[in-house]
């Protein structure tokens, strides 16, 4: 059984297929407090639903692309099945993790986004360095930046362990509503770094708040 916060259909906010219609599995749980985190709803509520529950809430939408978030999926035992049951159907599967949970059990055909948390998180202590060497070249790794120091936490990572060479894309986000994007984008040109500004375009269609898109 999984514990499932939500299922919906909108359109992707992040990762390098942004702006794709997208079916989200939203997990319930985490074992980590961002300081910024933007679904803290995700800690608590959810409801039981069977892996064939799940598989068929997101057929509902007839929908190729599906990302299973939360929360932190991985905290959850059947997540690994309901992958495999998602690839089985012929969708491209996306997880998004917090980057402190070991990713080697994932299945090789899914698009893991790893999310490397910064110091302004207060969880920097906390990610799994030896997922950076699991990667595979269709992954994506994702920095939520906050301000200046994180910024150059995220160039030292990207750049000792290759990040740019080695997977699909680096994702730096700001945080909404905290760090000014212009900004953002001004230090990534004044160092051309080889990486894709991330803005949650979700949040701009609707609100920073709105749930289930």
């Amino acid at each position: 059984m999984l514990t499932v916060n939500e299922i919906f259909h909108s359109i992707q906010g992040e990762s390098s297929h942004a702006g794709r219609l997208c079916v989200f599995v939203r997990l319930t749980a985490c074992d980590l407090r961002c300081s910024w985190c933007d679904t803290a709803y995700a800690f608590h509520e959810g409801h039981k639903m069977s892996v064939d529950e799940v598989v068929a809430a997101v057929a509902e939408h007839e929908c190729p692309l599906v990302e299973i978030t939360g929360g932190e999926p991985l905290l959850q035992e059947d997540v690994y099945p309901l992958m495999e049951r998602l690839l089985a159907d012929g969708r491209t599967v996306m997880l998004e993790t917090g980057g402190h949970r070991p990713i080697t059990r994932v299945p090789a055909a899914v698009l893991k986004i790893v999310d490397v948390k910064c110091p302004a998180s207060g969880e920097a202590a906390k990610n799994d360095w030896d997922n950076l060497e699991r990667l595979a070249p269709h992954d994506e790794v994702k920095f939520v930046i906050q301000d200046r120091g994180d910024y150059e936490f995220a160039c030292d990572v990207i750049e000792r362990h290759d990040l740019t060479s080695r997977v699909a894309a680096v994702l730096l986000s700001p945080v909404h509503g905290v760090l000014d994007p212009k900004t953002l984008s001004e230090w990534i040109l004044a160092d051309r770094l080889a990486v894709r500004l991330q803005l949650q375009l979700h949040k701009f269609i609707w609100s920073a708040t709105t749930r289930g898109v």
